[in-house]
C-alpha cells in the first residue's frame, strides 16, 4: 500500500481550512498524515478545534515564515515510509476519489514527478462551486508571464485531455516523495525559501523537469479553489503585486532566460505606473 501525506500551510485561514480539511477525511483513500503548518496567523486559537483529528498535526509558528519555508517544515516532519506528498491550500477543497485517482496514475507513470488536475472556482459566503475555472496547470506566454491556464474562463470540458504541463499551481501539487528528495536544494528543503510567497511553485517545477521527470495535469483529479481572481490587478494590494513582480525576476536568475526581459518590465511598470 502506498503511503500519502498532506501538507497545508494555514496564514489567518479560519475560515476555510476547516472545509479542506472536512473534504480531506471525506476521501476514499485517506491520506496517512496531514501536517497543518500555521504561519504566524494573529490569532491561532481556531488551530485547536482541528488538532483531535486524527492522523493531523499542527505546527505552529510564532511568525510569518513565508509559503515557502512553511511547506518545508511541513516536509521535514515526513518519515521515509512516505511514498506521495500533496501541497494543498487551506482554500482548496478535494472532490472525493482525488486521493485514490492521483496514486493511481502515478503509479501507472513512473516518469511523472508532479501531478495536478483541474481546479474549479469556489465561493467559501455560499459555498457553491463556481462555473468558472481556476487553473489547469501553469503555462508561459511567448514573451515570457506565467499564468495559470483557464483562469476565469467558464467550465466546458475545454481541457479535457491530460497533458505534460511546464508548471503546476502550488496550490495543488501532489509529488512523489522521491523525485522531491532528488530535487531538493539540500536534505528538506525542497521550495526555495528566497520565495517568500509566489512564483516558488514555478521554481519548483522548472528544477523537477531539469532532473528529468515531467509535470502531468489530468482533468479527472478535480479540486475546488477559493482563491478570489480579479481582472483589475490594481484591485489586489500593490505591496503583493511588487512582490510577485520581484519574485519573476528572482526565478530567472536562478533559471536564465531572455524572459528576463519581460520580468524586467513588469517589475518597472507595478513600481512606477501601479500598472
Amino acid at each position: 500500500m502506498f503511503k500519502t501525506a498532506v501538507i497545508i500551510v494555514t496564514c489567518n485561514s479560519e475560515k476555510v481550512v476547516g472545509h479542506c480539511l472536512e473534504a480531506l477525511a471525506k476521501q476514499n483513500v485517506p491520506a496517512d498524515i496531514i501536517y497543518l503548518v500555521d504561519s504566524g496567523s494573529d490569532d491561532a486559537a481556531y488551530l485547536t478545534r482541528h488538532g483531535s483529528m486524527n492522523d493531523l498535526t499542527v505546527l505552529q509558528q510564532e511568525k510569518n515564515v513565508g509559503f515557502s519555508q512553511a511547506n518545508n517544515i511541513g516536509y521535514g516532519q515526513l518519515s521515509e515510509s512516505i511514498d506521495f506528498v500533496l501541497f494543498l491550500n487551506p482554500d482548496v477543497l478535494l472532490d472525493q476519489s482525488f486521493i485514490a485517482q492521483a496514486v493511481k496514475v502515478m503509479d501507472s507513470d513512473p516518469d511523472i514527478g508532479i501531478l495536478t488536475g483541474s481546479m474549479i472556482g469556489f465561493d467559501f459566503e455560499s459555498l457553491q462551486a463556481s462555473s468558472r475555472l481556476d487553473s489547469t496547470g501553469i503555462f508561459r506566454k511567448w514573451y515570457g508571464r506565467w499564468y495559470d491556464r483557464g483562469q476565469g474562463e467558464v467550465n466546458r470540458n475545454q481541457y479535457s485531455t491530460g497533458e505534460n504541463v511546464p508548471a503546476a499551481c502550488g496550490a495543488l501539487m501532489f509529488c512523489k516523495k522521491t523525485v522531491l528528495d532528488q530535487a531538493a536544494l539540500e536534505d528538506g528543503v525542497i521550495f526555495d525559501p528566497d520565495f517568500f510567497l509566489y512564483k516558488e511553485d514555478i521554481e519548483l517545477s522548472l528544477r523537477i523537469r531539469k532532473s528529468g521527470w515531467r509535470i502531468r495535469y489530468e482533468p479527472e483529479l478535480v479540486a475546488y479553489h477559493g482563491r478570489g481572481w480579479q481582472k483589475n490587478r490594481r484591485k489586489m494590494d500593490r505591496e503583493l503585486r511588487t512582490m510577485a513582480a520581484r519574485n519573476e525576476i528572482l526565478l530567472y536568475r536562478k533559471h536564465p532566460s531572455p524572459y528576463v526581459l519581460w520580468s524586467l518590465a513588469k517589475y518597472f511598470l507595478v513600481t512606477v505606473f501601479n500598472v
